[in-house]
């Protein structure tokens, strides 16, 4: 039944029993659920805007065209946390909660691409270009870029009031005052302090390599590792009722899996193929991203070197010629390596994390290949 409420999604959804049926009928099964209530949800939003102005629309329109792209990890941990504490096979609470989640990874993409002036995400405009765009196509009077920023906020600022009316509408005890709403809360609050320390160590130029990296590894866990693995893991599973120690047991599972994911999306941000990754050759370096690659590079290039990319990281317009010196300087340095070997370490930690998880055979082995889909990726 469909609910009268623009502010809350349908409840209803597909079966989506993995009992019975392989792991991936039950991920594509669960995807198509979330990804009709995300549609579901938008829809009884642009009537909203309609309602106000048509040209209003348009938000939601950006919004939906950003939404409609990516691999949907953070919603498929959610659903194997569910799982994992024995929540139901029919699981309307499940499939809101990874809406909400990612259209709560949508609404920090798009502050992001505005921060890190980013032109395109996954292969197409980023949403603040593409109100730019729309700018220049309507002929419309003062400065394009301003405009684009303005509707890039706007947006996002959209998307993430969309991401909480979601998750508030689920309505269990666990969504509206329990564990569950207390890592909802806490995932947006450190993700939005990570953005900030990002952003600050790019300003904040050369420190101490020690530090830098430390700078680097603090961005990683709150920024990114968190809410892409650990939160949406352990909230599928408060959702669920589960204990402090199963909980605690996904935590350790799911932290090192952000941060071995999150290393890896900083060696395709400079090493990456264009055509793959959706994003211009070194496009890292473009932005200036103070990352754990780039500090171990200049903790063992010579001060040559390190002049050289302190004199380039965070120019537009670098061109492949300079991008690929960079890079040459990051490999020879042995970043590129350490960074490797990094990750390595961390996989084994997250493998050893996944035996101690007290939950069913069935839902180890999805952890694990949704682990190893993660960690080996070229995009």
């Amino acid at each position: 039944m469909n609910n009268p409420d623009p502010n809350s999604p349908t409840g209803s959804s597909p079966a989506m029993d993995p009992a019975g049926v392989d792991r991936e009928t039950a991920e594509r099964e669960y995807i198509q659920a979330v990804d009709e209530a995300i549609a579901d949800y938008l829809g009884r939003q642009r009537l909203v805007m309609l309602e106000i102005s048509p040209e209003a629309m348009t938000l939601v329109d950006h919004i939906e065209a950003l939404c409609s792209g990516g691999k949907r990890m953070r919603a498929l941990l959610a659903y194997w946390g569910w799982q994992a504490a024995g929540g139901g096979p029919s699981a309307p609470e499940v499939v809101l909660a990874g809406a909400a989640i990612e259209l709560f990874q949508s609404a920090a993409l798009i502050h992001d691409d505005i921060i890190d002036h980013s032109d395109t995400r996954r292969g197409k405009p980023s949403v603040h270009r593409s109100f730019q765009a729309m700018h220049r196509e309507e002929h419309w009077s003062l400065s394009g870029e301003e405009f684009g920023i303005m509707g890039g906020i706007v947006a996002g600022d959209l998307c993430l009031s969309f991401s909480e009316a979601v998750f508030a509408s689920i309505g269990t005890p666990q969504a509206a005052t329990g564990r569950a709403r207390r890592i909802f809360d806490i995932m947006r609050t450190e993700v939005m302090a990570g953005q900030y320390l990002d952003g600050l160590s790019e300003v904040m130029g050369t420190e101490d390599p020690e530090e830098a990296i430390d700078r680097a590894s603090t961005v990683i866990r709150y920024k990114s590792a968190k809410y892409s693995c650990e939160h949406p893991l352990t909230l599928g599973a408060a959702l669920a009722g589960a204990g402090e120690p199963l909980l605690g047991q996904l935590s350790e599972f799911g932290l090192p899996l952000g941060e071995a994911f999150q290393l890896r999306d900083d060696v395709l941000g400079v090493f990456g193929e264009p055509h793959v990754t959706g994003k211009p050759a070194g496009d890292d370096l473009r932005e200036g991203k103070r990352t754990v690659l780039v500090a171990l590079a200049e903790r063992t290039a010579s001060a040559e070197q390190v002049a050289f990319l302190e004199e380039r990281l965070g120019r537009p317009d670098l061109d492949e010629e300079t991008v690929n010196k960079m890079r040459d300087i990051i490999r020879e340095s042995g970043a590129l390596d350490e960074t490797e070997r990094i990750i390595q370490t961390t996989q084994r930690q997250v493998q050893a994390a996944l035996r101690k998880i007290d939950t069913s055979p069935g839902v180890a082995k999805a952890l694990e290949d949704v682990a190893s889909r993660a960690l080996h990726r070229s995009s």
